[in-house]
């Protein structure tokens, strides 16, 4: 029996493409219209076969169907060539030969798509009709109809070899679009056989089909899995995964597993989408170090972006939606770093600004596609991506940080197809464009975790709903009634405002969605709340396109003892504001400050400089910008010592004041010019940068190996700053390293593994409308608050807020508050704070009232009356705890002394991430509990807790015997003499730890338990380094 081999495979492939019938056009996912049928009488095929003898390998195409397709498409110019040139031969074989050099010059992707070729004789042709947005111009469809897409078997592509072949090639209008190499298991061969035949035996140099930017992809198909590229370049071209799911398993077929790839992206529609709206080429400019001039300089790299499978399904899924239900619809895509995030925007917003939801709509769906960033400053990588893609000039309108909220207003109000802007600019217009009521809008909101969460994201929905528009009409007509019709009208196009609106859809993109962000844009399907789309960090990392930050986790203890200076007064103070202080006092003190120093400095020049080539760069994220400061001028310290030749920089905003002096980012680093800090990374004399809530986020450096922790991290914040690292650096970055002083490994990984999967929430854990009803009723009814909030304050707020001159006259508003803050003060402060709960309440309120109104309508108008007082309200219910005064903290410093401290090896751990999706919770109107009373205690017995707690593990007698051990080690002459330049690092290490593990051999029967300490997991690695390091520079290094 013959195995269904190559062959076989090649044969299916045709036979499929080949024998689809053209059906007519009627949507935006429908096929396409027929085309005249054949003179043969047979219905038109998606594909024609086109023998491999048809093939011009000097000119790598097919000129036979070029002259086809003009003569069909353009036959007035066909002809006028055809005359010119005498002969129909000589017609074909000269548009062919300026077609060839065309993309020789230009790339395949602009002959097809943007340019037309012209001829010496004077025609010029079209190379290829993309489909009609909706059936308005005939004469446009049937001139889509008559693109002619083929495939061929064993294409003899060279002219050094004959007989080297292709399997398979794609071919539009007679031009190469796609190759594909065929591998079959059956046989003994997969797709990475198909890969390495791309790499080692299909030499670009001289191959016209082979070079960049003549053909859009290169497949490499197995029967289980496929692979793409889009650039050849030897041993060193890149290809991708390009299957459904991570290695495709689980995927099901009735045949082979990855007949995805014909049956679905190479159909006829799909393909000629793909190179109207898809693909493109993309010119990055970034700066990188040259060697030869010890200087940054701007490199320029293009890449041919072809979508991966995800992104593709993305933009798929959501238009096929949007066709089927139209506008006023949610949709939140989870991809995670790694995903393409920004080009599967980009791609969406092109595609939603022309998209017709019927194909007989006069019109597109949308009047304008707002894609909305939450950065304040607009994301420049967005905006150069959106550029990149701009086949019309001034097709997309950029409100970036230098325009004003008046100019996203007159964008909108001008139609703009595509407008790029920041949140923060929507409150403002807010008021300004209710007119618009008859306009459909599309809102692409990027990293939508952070950009739903308060008053901005509320107004966004309120300036483009054409809900409240129609209220505020309404509120208009009734504005010569009586004044309670009136205010009770505008309130209502307020109220208009509130849940979903039949004209603005939704589409947020996050790698991080927190409950709130599915709640608000997860729509219920199957009785719970999920993302439309997921690519998630799972299938990033399993793919290679990141890397995992948590691989290798080194972490450090501290242990310090603090001694009660017997000279200031044993005075009591509050308990939990002094240990907090006491520890803080310890973390910023200098001894703490350079054993952690040393530690990172230490582990940066012996591990981390030597990754990535030696080019790998480091990051210390601290807890506060004085800690930046102390920690920037220790590690310049300590480096300086060491003779590193390298230096640290430091990130922070504003200014830090230590003691007298003033310290700013700018004056610790004295970069020349206007060189950034990102510049400044990339030059050989800075590895590290230490950080103050800055570079956490959205900072993508390649190069970065180490990632250096001395802050608590938690929930999105651990993933967000520890992925810093994640980004590959081509094939030399292979792993990472954190090395933390603060967080517990178990519960880094528990952070990473909330979303690690798919987030998602059931449809009995999501937030209670009734909670918002419960705290209504709670803070205006309640025993313990009864009066405090009144009917009366609620309508006096109310006929200033949605009164005739509220612009002129908020002022009003504040003697109303300060009654109300004056009664709130009455309340019991003990045994229970009711002063407290009553403002978390509120605040509860406020919270609860912002989520909910984006996703339910609200119709009761005392729901918002009190929603806008309580906003206004908490800013004035301040929390007066009283705060040590300075006096009480110098009294606590004077009584408090550091007797010793140490940091302490914990061990290493490699943290594997393990399947899994994450089931959230939403808000609750729960019951707040109030603010524990100040405990108060002796500052002697406070130093006791802490030093319980805290405590050096290492026992006096131990101390003295180690400082024996040391003794005898510093006073081995003969190791000493071992410790000289004639020697290498290496061996006197070597020979310097076989003479302390025969030192601690004489602890074994004499002081078992000190012996175990110092040999536990990796300790004894670590204080070996120390010591010898301390011994190497002061005896081979001449430093002190």
């Amino acid at each position: 029996m013959a195995k269904p081999d190559e062959k076989y495979m090649e044969e299916r492939i045709e036979k499929f493409l080949t024998s689809q019938e053209i059906k007519p056009l009627t949507g935006s996912e429908g096929n396409v219209a027929a085309e005249p049928q054949t003179h043969y009488g047979s219905p038109q095929t998606e594909y024609r076969s086109l023998p491999n003898s048809m093939y011009n390998a000097k000119l790598a195409l097919v000129p036979e169907e070029i002259a086809a397709f003009v003569s069909s498409t353009q036959p007035k110019q066909w002809n006028l060539l055809v005359k010119r040139c005498g002969t129909e031969e000589k017609a074909m074989m000269t548009l062919a030969e300026r077609v060839s050099r065309e993309i020789d010059q230009h790339g395949i992707i602009k002959v097809l798509r943007e340019i037309e070729v012209s001829t010496m004789e004077g025609p010029r042709f079209t190379m290829m009709y993309p489909r009609p947005v909706n059936d308005k111009t005939p004469e446009h469809l049937i001139l889509y109809s008559l693109n002619r897409l083929g495939v061929m078997r064993q294409i003899h592509y060279s002219l050094k070899d004959p007989l080297l072949s292709i399997d398979m090639g794609i071919f539009l209008n007679g031009l190469p679009i796609m190759t594909l190499e065929l591998k079959n298991e059956l046989t003994g061969q997969c797709h990475h056989n198909a890969v390495k035949q791309y790499m080692m035996d299909r030499d670009v140099k001289g191959e016209k089909l082979l070079e960049f930017k003549r053909c859009l992809v290169h497949f490499a198909v197995g029967t289980e899995q496929v692979f793409m590229t889009t650039k050849l370049d030897g041993v060193k071209t890149y290809f991708m995964p390009y299957n459904k799911t991570f290695a495709n398993i689980g995927v099901e077929s009735d045949g082979y597993r990855t007949d995805y790839l014909w049956k679905d992206v190479l159909r006829r529609d799909s393909v000629i989408d793909l190179v109207t709206h898809n693909v493109n080429l993309h010119t990055e400019k970034k700066k990188v170090y040259d060697k030869k001039t010890g200087q940054l300089k701007e490199e320029e790299s293009t890449a041919l972006i072809f979508p991966r499978w995800h992104q593709r399904r993305a933009v798929k899924k959501l238009l096929n939606d949007i066709t089927e239900r139209g506008a006023g619809h949610n949709y939140l895509i989870q991809h995670s770093a790694g995903s393409g995030k920004s080009h599967t925007i980009t791609w969406l917003a092109y595609c939603l600004s022309s998209l017709h939801q019927h194909y007989t709509d006069e019109k597109a769906l949308f009047d304008s596609v707002i894609v909305v960033n939450d950065r304040v400053a607009l994301d420049t990588q967005m905006q150069r991506n959106f550029k990149q893609f701009e086949q019309t000039s001034g097709e997309v309108c950029y409100i970036d940080d230098k325009c004003t909220s008046q100019d996203l207003k007159t964008a909108i109000e001008k139609r703009r197809r595509i407008i790029v802007t920041t949140l923060q600019k929507f409150p403002v217009i807010a008021e300004d464009i209710k007119k618009y009521k008859d306009r459909k809008f599309a809102v692409i909101i990027d990293e939508a975790h952070s950009s739903q969460s308060g008053q901005s994201a509320r107004q966004m929905r309120k300036a483009l709903s054409f809900e409240e528009a129609e209220a505020a009409d309404e509120a208009a007509a009734a504005a010569e009634g009586d004044e309670v019709e009136k205010l009770a009208q505008r309130i209502e196009a307020d109220l208009a405002s509130t849940g979903l609106h039949r004209n603005i859809s939704f589409f947020a993109f996050t790698a991080t969605p927190k409950p709130k962000t599915i709640e608000i844009f997860c729509e219920r399907e199957y009785g719970t709340k999920e993302p439309f789309d997921l690519y998630s960090m799972e299938d990033a990392i399993n793919e290679g396109f990141i890397l995992n930050p948590l691989e290798n986790v080194m972490s450090f203890k501290r242990y310090y003892k603090l001694m009660r200076n017997n000279d200031v007064p044993d005075n009591e103070h509050d308990r939990k504001k002094t240990m907090a202080l006491l520890g803080s006092y310890v973390d910023i003190h200098p001894t703490a400050i350079e054993r952690k120093s040393r530690i990172m400095v230490e582990h940066f020049a012996s591990q981390t400089a030597k990754e990535i080539d030696g080019e790998a760069r480091a990051m210390l994220v601290t807890r506060s910008r004085l800690h930046a400061v102390r920690y920037k001028q220790e590690f310049d310290r300590i480096m300086q010592e060491m003779r590193l030749p390298y230096k640290a920089l430091v990130a922070f905003s504003g200014t830090v004041k230590d003691g007298d002096i003033e310290y700013t980012e700018q004056s610790m680093n004295s970069l020349p010019g206007k060189t950034s800090i990102p510049d400044a990374l990339k030059l050989p004399q800075y590895r590290m940068l230490i950080v103050a809530n800055k570079y956490q986020t959205g900072f993508d450096e390649p190069l970065m190996h180490t990632m250096f922790v001395d802050k608590k991290l938690g929930g999105t914040s651990t993933v967000q700053t520890l992925s810093r690292l994640n980004r590959r650096c081509g094939k030399k970055k292979t792993s990472t390293m954190v090395l933390d002083f603060v967080n517990d490994p178990d519960d880094l990984r528990e952070d990473f593994m909330r979303f690690y999967g798919k987030n998602y929430m059931p449809e009995e854990k999501e937030t209670d409308a009734d909670s918002l009803l419960q705290l209504k009723s709670k803070i205006l009814y309640d025993d313990n608050y009864s009066g405090i909030i009144t009917s009366t304050d609620l309508d006096d707020f109310a006929a200033v807020r949605w009164g005739d001159n509220w612009e002129d006259e908020k002022e009003k508003v504040y003697p109303i508050l300060d009654r109300v803050v004056d009664r709130a003060k009455q309340l019991s402060r003990d045994p229970k704070d009711l002063y407290l709960e009553f403002r978390k309440d509120c605040q509860s309120y406020k919270s609860l009232f912002n989520l909910l109104s984006q996703i339910k309508r609200f119709y009761d108008p005392e729901l918002l009356k009190l929603y806008e007082f309580i906003s206004l309200l908490v800013m004035k219910l301040r929390i007066e705890n009283a705060q040590m005064t300075e006096a009480e903290k110098r009294e606590i410093f004077d009584g408090t002394m550091l007797d010793s401290y140490k940091v302490k090896f914990d061990g290493i751990k490699k943290i594997a991430l393990e399947h899994n999706d994450s089931e959230e919770q939403g808000m609750g109107a729960g019951r707040v509990t109030a603010q524990p009373q100040e405990d108060n205690e002796y500052l002697s017995v406070i130093i006791k807790t802490l030093n319980d707690t805290f405590g050096v593990d290492l026992t006096e007698e131990d101390k003295v015997d180690l400082q024996r051990l040391r003794n005898r080690l510093t006073s081995n002459e003969e190791l000493l003499e071992f410790f000289n330049p004639d020697n290498s690092r290496d061996n006197i290490r070597e020979r310097f730890n076989e003479e302390v593990d025969n030192e601690l051999l004489e602890f074994i029967n004499s002081k078992l338990e000190l012996y175990n300490k110092l040999t536990e997991d990796r300790v004894n690695t670590l204080f070996k380094q120390l010591w010898f390091n301390e011994l190497y520079d002061a005896r081979v290094r001449g430093i002190r």
